[in-house]
């Protein structure tokens, strides 16, 4: 069984890798770190609002006892010598600092996009884009690391390239059109958005998400070529909205396809979609990447997010479209806080376990 250090611990983020690791059968969570201030204290303590004693756990799955009963390290400080992976919740400036400290001789799986534009660092999303985990060698040489940092997408991203991957297979694409209604949990508790902001109301703009999702897609869907990753060849253009939705984020997307095709063409291609061969046998893999379905009031946030545990992507209304040439569109909902955070970066995890990255 190897070790986890969860770093960013006491944060939304850090609370999902710990109950994304429970029970889990590769990995235990063997240190919690988190800011100088809940440094020294029991996890318990460490998330329970000094006044008011509120315990201030944000998942809607209990903690676990025995992690709650765990000394909280001061990440700056942190004794990595006992552990395997380090899993990354915190912000990226932090990220910039600490990440690489530990990836000179640890393995750190980032939700944070401090390194994901670096030319060396892969984004990985196992079943889209296994193959671009070769690319942490050429990371780990050029550095001179035993260790080495990946990061996860933005949870926005996600639904967007995993969606895209079985039509780019099929049809290649020339563009992609997106827009996005997030859920307020993607802004996290601190700052986060205000309740009052965003009852009755749509926020019609979310610091750098776009620029995000338009590199980010590319750099997926692009081509390991090697000793850097060549990044897709078709445009992707999108607005980032935020809505009254507590999970689970809705994404209407429109796309040019090089080949022309049908509306069933596309829902088979989705359907069959499994993902890079093997992946389905890791343990928090789910069993289809995409399930497309053909009621024309789905997929909605609140019945479909937690599809096959928060990992399945679900998409509907697949449609024909009059204004790109061979267009497509369809809508998806995708879980931002299970696929799209903690629970993807434990899946990179195993992903990078099976295949002798971290052993």
């Amino acid at each position: 069984m190897l070790k986890a250090a969860i770093v960013g611990a006491t944060g939304i983020v850090g609370q999902q890798f710990i109950v994304a690791l429970k029970n889990h059968l590769w990995i235990e969570i063997g240190a919690l770190a988190a800011s100088e201030r809940s440094a020294g204290r029991s996890y318990k303590e460490a998330i329970t609002d000094a006044q008011s004693r509120a315990l201030r756990w944000f998942c809607d799955e209990p903690p676990m006892e025995e992690v709650m009963a765990m000394s909280v390290q001061n990440a700056i400080e942190m004794d990595t010598s006992a552990i395997d992976i380090v899993f990354s919740a915190i912000e990226s400036d932090q990220a910039k600092i600490l990440e690489p400290k530990f990836a000179v001789d640890k393995a750190v799986i980032s939700t944070a996009s401090a390194f994901r534009y670096d030319d060396d660092v892969p984004i990985l999303i196992p079943g889209i884009n296994s193959d671009h985990a070769r690319l942490l060698q050429v990371q780990r040489k050029s550095r001179g690391w035993k260790g080495f940092i990946t990061p996860i997408p933005n949870c926005t991203t996600a639904g967007l390239a995993i969606t895209l991957k079985p039509i780019y297979q099929a049809f290649g694409l020339n563009a992609a059109i997106m827009t996005s209604m997030q859920a307020m949990s993607g802004a996290g508790r601190s700052p986060g958005v205000i309740g009052l902001d965003i009852l009755d109301n749509v926020i019609p703009f979310i610091p750098g998400e776009e620029e995000k999702v338009q590199r980010e897609t590319q750099k997926i869907l692009g081509n390991f070529e090697g000793t850097s990753i060549s990044p897709a060849r078709f445009n992707v253009s999108c607005t980032c909205t935020r809505v009254n939705v507590r999970e689970g984020h809705t994404e209407s997307v429109f796309a040019s396809t090089q080949k022309a095709c049908e509306v069933d063409d596309v829902a088979r291609a989705m359907r069959e979609f499994g993902g890079s061969a093997g992946d389905a046998d890791l343990p928090s893999a789910p069993e289809h990447m995409i399930i497309v379905l053909e009621d024309p009031f789905r997929p909605q946030p609140r019945l479909d997010r937690d599809t096959e545990d928060g990992m399945t992507t679900v998409v509907g209304r697949i449609r024909k479209d009059t204004v790109l040439e061979n267009g497509i569109k369809y809508l998806l909902v995708s879980h931002n806080t299970k696929m799209g955070a903690a629970k993807g970066a434990v899946l990179v995890a195993e992903l990078l376990i099976r295949d002798g990255y971290i052993s």
